[in-house]
């Protein structure tokens, strides 16, 4: 019965449904974990790299993470080439805000008009959904630290954790046990090595396989840093947690 109503995202089926925004969350979800965290002082984002070939010579720019204003950043899961796209607009946003009111876009408004963007590529016939999760963290003078997660359909929502991409089902739930109100930016650097430890295919957590990164605040500043290899491996050889996943047994 799916396959009449697959063709075009402009074509709802009998019980409702958009299958071909399905099919681009059902993308996602192949995609490598990706997570957030909101803390006391900051916010973690953490990803797993998908690596490909050992012959394949890494990037120097940030695969999974993207800076998109001075206050703002956000991590991907999906489709790289599309998330290329929403980051490109979500810039020139940013920039035309701070262009024409002199001060930097409110977090939740360029988190929703970037959903609006999402949105129209499900209701206009010739369009495809993109297949790509956003997890944006920012800071403004109103909310302070925030953290949002949108999806294909162009829904977003604001979280004090979350988590995108293979087996976000357990990842959230294990976030759902572990976070607290309260949490640091360390406490939740450790929460999210927890979190893609248990999340992960591989047999144990090295940095060529994860990137980490977080924004805080110092001096009067929001400041966004993603981590080296070099500290990287420190956070997971101090991580208060067992780094390797449970297939080692």
């Amino acid at each position: 019965m799916a396959r009449r109503y697959d063709s075009r995202t402009t074509i709802f089926s009998p019980e409702g449904r958009l299958h071909q925004v399905e099919y681009a969350m059902e993308a996602i979800s192949h995609a490598g974990t990706s997570c957030g965290i909101l803390a006391t002082d900051g916010i973690v984002l953490a990803a797993e790299k998908k690596t490909v070939s050992n012959l394949l010579e890494p990037g120097v720019s940030s695969e999974k993470m993207y800076l998109i204003d001075n206050h703002m950043a956000c991590c991907v899961a999906g489709i790289t080439a599309d998330a290329n796209i929403l980051v490109n607009n979500a810039r020139l946003t940013a920039q035309r805000h701070q262009f024409a009111y002199q001060e930097p876009i409110p977090v939740e408004q360029l988190v929703q008009q970037l959903c609006d963007v999402k949105q129209g590529y499900t209701q206009y016939g010739g369009l495809r959904p993109f297949g790509v999760g956003i997890l944006y963290a920012g800071w403004d003078t109103q909310y302070g630290f925030q953290l949002y997660q949108s999806d294909p359909s162009g829904n977003y929502g604001g979280w004090k954790a979350t988590a995108i991409g293979a087996n976000n089902p357990a990842a959230t739930s294990l976030l759902r046990t572990e976070y607290k109100p309260e949490i640091t930016l360390k406490e939740a650097l450790n929460l999210a090595i927890k979190v893609l430890s248990k999340t992960m295919d591989s047999t144990a957590l090295t940095s060529d396989k994860l990137e980490f990164a977080y924004l805080s605040r110092s001096k009067g500043q929001v400041v966004f840093h993603v981590l080296t290899r070099e500290e990287l491996d420190t956070v997971i050889k101090n991580a208060p947690v067992d780094t390797t996943t449970p297939t080692d047994s």
